[in-house]
């Protein structure tokens, strides 16, 4: 992106374009959850789907973190299935994880399936973006979010999650047409879900794929990345994104195999997961893109020294231009909320440029 950014703007904003920044941001996969006493108050009183349903409740629980820690951006409090029902599948969310109650296994399941309109299958997603960013009041930017096509295919293919994936593996190489078909409707629901979060006034999004790491490189390129290109050249191309410059971040957890391919996504920020040392992904990648984590989530269990030396060593790793710091992955929801508030004071100290005056 051209820089045309000043100071004034959010730090994680110009993090996500390379821009000079007094300190690196920080945000956290999952930061309005489970670990957070508030959260659990709140969700003793309504489901997970409530939660995702009622824009009060995900306005909510979003500003939870924000008001706790000051976390650099908010997430929206939602899921990645959520665009999943609209298109024909029956979901449902037991303590154990989600379950697709119709999932799809044939061509004909397939066609039944259709590319919803975002904004009347889920008004109550683009409310909550209008409540949320009214209740952060300038406080932080807000990150919107969708589930990668691949990753969605999952969950539709094997009906929840999966330690084999052989229902997915099985129509990728059984039949490759019918997985494309599949992809290519994903990818077209995803990309306009994102872009109406957009207009409903997100400032950034991120596309999760969480299950791209189960592929073969060659596999990964074919299934994963195509689709997710698709998504991305389709933002870029939205007049909302454009006028707004919404940064796009691409995360693939478990990335390390497809290094020599990941820059290509067209996302301006990739996500990196804690199995590879971030300054690895750095030269592997070039500098043309900014790169988001990577701290171990299980690093939180440490003692506070030891969180902030890690939180040091990515930091060096990282280098001061063009880095977000977050976790590998999502927080955990055993993980001690000091412990949290820990490692936000380290990033702030010890990233902080000599003679800055930012926050």
């Amino acid at each position: 992106m051209t820089s045309t950014s000043t100071a004034t703007e959010p730090l994680f904003l110009r993090a996500c374009r390379r821009e000079p920044v007094e300190r690196t941001p920080i945000w956290m996969m999952r930061q309005a959850g489970r670990y957070l006493p508030a959260y659990r108050a709140v969700r003793a009183r309504a489901s997970f789907l409530d939660l995702c349903h009622t824009p009060e409740l995900a306005t909510e629980v979003t500003l939870q973190p924000i008001d706790e820690y000051g976390f650099d951006a908010a997430i929206l409090f939602s899921d990645i299935l959520i665009s999943l029902p609209p298109m024909g599948l029956e979901i449902s969310f037991p303590d154990k994880g989600p379950v697709i109650g119709n999932p799809v296994r044939d061509r004909a399941a397939i066609d039944r399936l259709v590319v919803p309109d975002p904004v009347a299958t889920m008004p109550f997603v683009m409310e909550a973006v209008r409540q949320i960013q009214r209740g952060l009041r300038g406080r932080a930017p807000l990150i919107g979010f969708a589930g990668a096509p691949f990753t969605l295919v999952t969950y539709a293919v094997e009906g929840g999650g999966s330690k084999e994936y052989a229902h997915t593996k099985g129509l990728l190489f059984g039949d490759p047409a019918a997985a494309h078909a599949l992809l290519e409707k994903m990818a077209d629901t995803v990309a306009a879900y994102l872009a109406a979060q957009v207009e409903a006034g997100v400032d950034a999004v991120q596309i999760f794929d969480s299950w791209a790491g189960i592929l073969s490189p060659a596999d990964f390129d074919e299934y994963a990345l195509r689709w997710a290109r698709h998504v991305i050249a389709r933002l870029r191309a939205h007049p909302a994104v454009v006028a707004r410059r919404v940064p796009i971040i691409y995360f693939v957890n478990g990335c390390a195999p497809y290094l020599d391919a990941y820059a290509s996504s067209g996302a301006d920020v990739l996500g990196v997961d804690w199995r590879i040392d971030i300054d690895r992904v750095r030269a592997a990648v070039g500098d043309g893109v900014a790169l988001q984590g990577n701290l171990d989530p299980g690093v939180l269990y440490a003692p506070p020294a030891e969180i902030r030396r890690r939180v040091g060593d990515i930091l060096a790793k990282a280098g001061p231009v063009g880095h977000i710091f977050n976790l590998g992955h999502g927080v955990q929801p055993h993980a001690d909320p000091e412990h949290v508030r820990v490692m936000v004071q380290a990033v702030r100290e010890l990233s902080a440029r000599p003679g800055s005056t930012g926050p």
